[in-house]
């Protein structure tokens, strides 16, 4: 039973024996959703849109409740190398801290590709261990609430003129949580060889 195995990981990581992350991937675009935009009672909903819907900024978090929140972001989606780059960073921190490092996940295709898979053993050597949701189960990943959180506090109801702007925004709204929750926020950059946004 996941649920029961979930449980007794959050019981471990309590305890200190481990550390246990929750990871997954969101996106962001320029326009705000409009489920997460608010207005004053009485007043008619409107939003002055941008001139374009740019691209779809996406997300990759790794959350280990009340100490660190892991990031990186991508214009467009995020491929199975970027995930092995990663899960690589993890592993190196797993392997110099000598603990056991859990990260929960969903079935996502970058998270179980045949070039992921070959890498578990690896990863696994060095303290690094994934743990995967059953399909269609995303409640049982705390992540989620986070990305709730980020769009529905953060960037309700406002319109960005280009990708950066967004992502400064998002930066932004990350950090802000890390400060109000008093865990750390760290980029990543999984694309090392390309610019990055920070």
């Amino acid at each position: 039973n996941k649920q029961a195995d979930l449980e007794m990981l959050n019981i471990s990581a309590a305890t200190g024996e481990i550390d246990l992350l929750y990871g997954d991937e969101s996106g962001f675009c320029q326009w705000s959703e409009q489920g997460y935009s608010y207005y004053f009672q009485g007043e008619q909903k409107r939003q002055e849109q941008t001139k374009r819907r740019g691209k779809r900024l996406s997300i990759i978090g790794l959350w280990q409740p009340l100490v660190q929140f892991f990031y990186s972001l991508v214009i467009g989606s995020f491929k199975s190398d970027d995930f092995i780059n990663l899960m690589d960073e993890q592993s190196k921190i797993a392997s110099e801290s000598g603990r056991m490092r859990v990260i929960v996940l969903d079935n996502g295709s970058i998270h179980t590709s045949k070039i992921a898979k070959e890498k578990y053993s690896q990863w696994e050597e060095k303290g690094l261990f994934l743990f995967f949701l059953p399909p269609y189960c995303s409640e049982m990943n705390n992540i989620e609430l986070e990305w709730q959180h980020l769009k529905r506090d953060q960037l309700a109801g406002q319109m960005f003129e280009t990708e950066k702007e967004l992502a400064c925004h998002v930066i932004w709204g990350l950090e802000h949580r890390g400060e109000k929750g008093q865990y750390s926020v760290d980029f990543v950059n999984v694309r090392p060889h390309l610019h990055s946004f920070t």
